[in-house]
């Protein structure tokens, strides 16, 4: 049998990839468009009780659209690959494919490149646009609370240093009772100071008011009072929108800021393991989503006189939305510091490609 010649091979890789493309991206708006419907039937009450309006919901449903939207690409693409495929398979394209001599290997190859972008798209909106987009909706959101005392209080590491903050308002700009445990290189405590507040202003930094504090040493044990102060500056490398990413609790972090907290130039309140897990799970995107690709194969072998009544398209749905379930529940142990980052992240993508291989293997040899 000759060969296909290589412009019809730039053809088909183009039709195939603008197929999944467009597949993808309308399953994509479906399912964002369930996903903000639900989160405006959550949140839509609270907006209105602060005053903001139409525009309030309006500006609330633009800078979550992009956590939703990563949220839901995994899915969109192991949907949209079955769309695209099923439908080729029952009308005939795909014999018509096979018979001009296209592998089921070839077909994979065609559609790897529109994956890898829709995996460096995730890449992009991970490491770039979610943590941006998120802080501001925390800082939008904590500047209209009107009860920011209410807000829960946390704990991060500063250098050496160990700070407890009770709550966050005016979109960073105020902390409520900040207490501040200094230590010194040794790690030893030495100083505590608590204030009732402190306030940010551009010009000069930060201020702590009403502040209380003891000074210890520990090598002769001794403790003694510190004198009340009405205000002292603080002297801490963190601005306004720092703490309203540590108050928010597993904020969406760039990689750059995830190796400055790994390397201890930045404040966190995150583990190790769990910011590697979470690093190595942003990059390896693009091959969780050629495994859902893979997944998603098995539908061209669907017989001809079966059609739409073949369960072969259901079981690989269901496969693959097992293969993101487990993913979650490895992370989540990963999180908990339960497994290393790479027995989090790497097993679930080694498993499910023999799994969808063996498959196909079966099914090429029928």
């Amino acid at each position: 049998m000759s060969k296909p010649h290589p412009n019809s091979r730039h053809v088909l890789l183009r039709y195939l990839s603008g197929a999944l493309l467009v597949r993808v991206l309308f399953c994509c708006c479906v399912l964002v468009s369930l996903l903000e419907i639900l989160a405006l039937l959550e949140q839509t009450t609270p907006i209105l009780q602060r005053h903001l309006g139409i525009m309030g919901i309006l500006d609330y449903a633009g800078m979550r659209l992009p956590f939703l939207l990563a949220g839901a690409l995994p899915l969109s693409t192991l949907i949209g690959a079955l769309l695209m495929l099923t439908q080729m398979t029952l009308a005939s394209e795909m014999a018509i494919l096979r018979a001009a001599g296209l592998s089921t290997l070839g077909l994979y190859k065609c559609l790897v490149p529109a994956t890898l972008l829709l995996g460096l798209a995730g890449v992009v909106l991970d490491d770039q646009i979610i943590p941006r987009t998120e802080q501001t909706l925390a800082a939008w959101w904590n500047r209209t609370d009107p009860t920011p005392e209410d807000g829960h209080s946390f704990w991060f590491h500063d250098g050496t240093n160990l700070t407890h903050i009770g709550y966050v308002a005016d979109g960073g700009n105020i902390l409520g009772t900040v207490d501040v445990y200094i230590r010194d290189a040794q790690g030893m405590l030495t100083k505590t100071l608590h204030a009732q507040k402190a306030h940010y202003t551009g010009s000069s930094g930060w201020t702590l008011y009403d502040v209380e504090g003891l000074a210890i040493d520990l090598k002769d044990q001794r403790v003694d009072r510190l004198a009340h102060r009405t205000d002292i500056p603080w002297k801490t490398t963190l601005f306004p929108p720092d703490f309203i990413r540590l108050s928010s609790g597993n904020a969406p972090l760039s990689t750059s800021t995830i190796i400055g907290m790994l390397r201890g130039q930045l404040p966190s309140d995150s583990s190790p393991g769990f910011l590697k897990a979470g690093l190595m799970e942003r990059f390896l995107r693009p091959a969780s989503l050629l495994v859902l690709l893979l997944i998603a194969m098995p539908v061209i072998y669907i017989p001809p006189r079966t059609g739409t009544r073949s369960w072969l398209p259901v079981w690989c749905l269901g496969t693959g939305l097992l293969f993101i379930v487990v993913q979650g529940l490895l992370r989540a142990m990963g999180n908990a510091g339960l497994l290393p980052p790479p027995v989090a992240t790497v097993p679930a993508l080694i498993i499910f490609t023999l799994g969808a291989l063996t498959v196909l293997l079966r099914n090429e040899t029928r």
